[in-house]
């Protein structure tokens, strides 16, 4: 058996900085719910939503014409952003328009472009 060079051999080194640590730990379903929106960002038709969301509000039948796809998979795609809280909508008339939830969201997204805008 090869021995890792970078696995540490003891129980614990630091003890003031695991219990520093573990005071700080979120509970269980939090990182659940941080796991989700990131899920919910890593699909490709929903970044392009998003994308889109942050420069305007728009109404499913414009984000199909911009993302050349159908109004169905859009409204898909749009109930399952809205059911986890990161598009919120408005009426105006029969028209529904879409939004990022909030300035959390459009920082998150915002972030992750400015990360993939930087690598080679």
């Amino acid at each position: 058996m090869i021995k890792n060079e970078y696995a540490c051999d003891c129980n614990i080194i630091h003890q003031e900085i695991v219990e520093e640590i573990q005071k700080k730990m979120y509970p269980e379903e939090r990182f659940k719910k941080l796991a989700t929106i990131f899920k919910l960002i890593g699909d490709p038709t929903r970044c392009k939503i998003l994308f889109t969301l942050t420069h305007h509000e728009m109404c499913v039948c414009d984000l199909a014409n911009v993302l050349n796809m159908t109004k169905s998979s859009i409204s898909h795609q749009l109930a399952i952003l809205r059911n986890n809280g990161v598009v919120r909508y408005r009426k105006s008339g029969k028209e529904v328009y879409y939004t990022l939830e909030d300035i959390h969201i459009t920082k998150l997204f915002q972030m992750g472009l400015d990360h993939i805008n930087h690598l080679p």
